[in-house]
């Protein structure tokens, strides 16, 4: 019975991710320093699920409370 709340529970709950735009200001091994806001904000790599650009502005797709903090 353990095993049908087992999957559920993992799942829950999910990581609220949103795209932010920023601009890139400094890039190391294993982080970036972006311009977020008028604030700078260093981001580790590895928490940054994706990057595009939309009309000329980089935009990164991360957890939301990573920006808010």
């Amino acid at each position: 019975m353990f095993w049908l709340f087992y999957d559920f529970l993992s799942t829950y709950p999910k990581d609220k991710k949103i795209w932010v735009k920023v601009r890139f200001v400094h890039k190391t091994e294993r982080a970036v320093l972006v311009l977020c806001e008028g604030r700078k904000i260093w981001i580790a790599k590895s928490r940054i699920h994706k990057v595009r650009l939309r009309r000329n502005t980089f935009e990164i797709c991360t957890k939301e409370n990573f920006i808010d903090n």
